[in-house]
């Protein structure tokens, strides 16, 4: 069955990012030129995906009306003979077909993902976690549909990380049945290193089956009270395959303060027309040894 729906989970309180993120989502703070959640939605576009859920919350509204019409602006750079910028805001409007529902109260991204049962369905869809960026030369989702296409089953995005770095993700316990393809034994939400059970980290793309709202409706909460998708996965892997996408190209978790700056850093180095300057302006910063 083909994936026609994402949802990407957009709710959160930003809490390491206030108090910015007191008026301001965290999902639209800049990327450059462009807030973070329209990496994610790009991505959807470009991996052949129909249509978007966001799942947001109170305070969020500036998401919705930065991907809806603004006819007063695009009056304005008409009148001003702004034809790069008109054009680029009006491709913002026609991205992909976009809906949103509430998550009420922040109980998890197992909860928030379960927000969106009515609106995907009983088909599989996508889950994506805007704070991830992933650059590579194809979308790290489209990777992932291809391996859905070939096992018809549910597929993780997984990364290899530091052992003391598995306190912040969710840990499969792999077996390798092609290259960068694993069937997932069973999952860890936030081990210690030691109780790891490999090095493979869940990061934030998911492609699931509609059975998963089934089991999150039962996943008990868990750590600090809030209902954990890889819980559920531990339990929907009772009944269901899952198998994980060790993607190939680089993941920038712009999660936090400090890893939003070395995203943007990273992507300002890279840009055609701003990385020479920002490269000349570090060498200034840092000395020319250090750059």
């Amino acid at each position: 069955m083909k994936i026609r729906k994402a949802v990407i989970v957009a709710a959160g309180w930003g809490v390491r990012f206030l108090p910015i993120t007191k008026t301001q989502p965290k999902e639209m703070l800049p990327l450059i030129n462009k807030p973070l959640i329209q990496y994610s939605v790009e991505e959807i576009v470009d991996s052949g995906i129909e249509q978007v859920i966001l799942v947001t919350s109170v305070g969020k509204r500036s998401i919705e009306d930065y991907f809806d019409r603004s006819a007063e602006l695009e009056c304005f750079l008409e009148q001003k003979g702004e034809s790069g910028f008109l054009k680029e805001v009006r491709r913002l409007s026609s991205l992909v077909d976009i809906c949103t529902v509430r998550q009420k109260e922040q109980l998890g991204l197992g909860h928030a993902v379960l927000s969106a049962k009515n609106a995907v369905g009983r088909e599989p869809f996508a889950v994506l976690l805007p704070d991830d960026i992933i650059a590579g030369h194809s979308p790290a989702l489209k990777e992932m549909i291809a391996v859905f296409e070939r096992y018809d089953a549910n597929v993780l995005a997984v990364e290899r990380i530091a052992a003391q770095d598995t306190v912040k993700y969710g840990i499969i316990e792999p077996r390798e049945i092609a290259d960068r393809i694993y069937e997932v034994k069973s999952l860890v939400e936030k081990p210690e290193p030691e109780q790891a059970p490999s090095n493979l980290g869940i990061v934030g793309r998911y492609l699931l089956m509609p059975e998963i709202f089934d089991v999150l409706e039962k996943t008990p909460p868990g750590k600090k009270g809030e209902v954990q998708l890889t819980d559920g996965l531990q339990l929907l892997l009772k009944q269901q395959a899952i198998y994980a996408c060790e993607f190939e190209g680089t993941r920038y978790d712009a999660g936090t303060p400090v890893g939003w700056l070395k995203t943007n850093i990273a992507f300002a180095l890279r840009h055609p027309s701003i990385g020479p300057e920002i490269k000349e302006y570090l060498r200034q910063c840092l000395g020319e040894d250090e750059v």
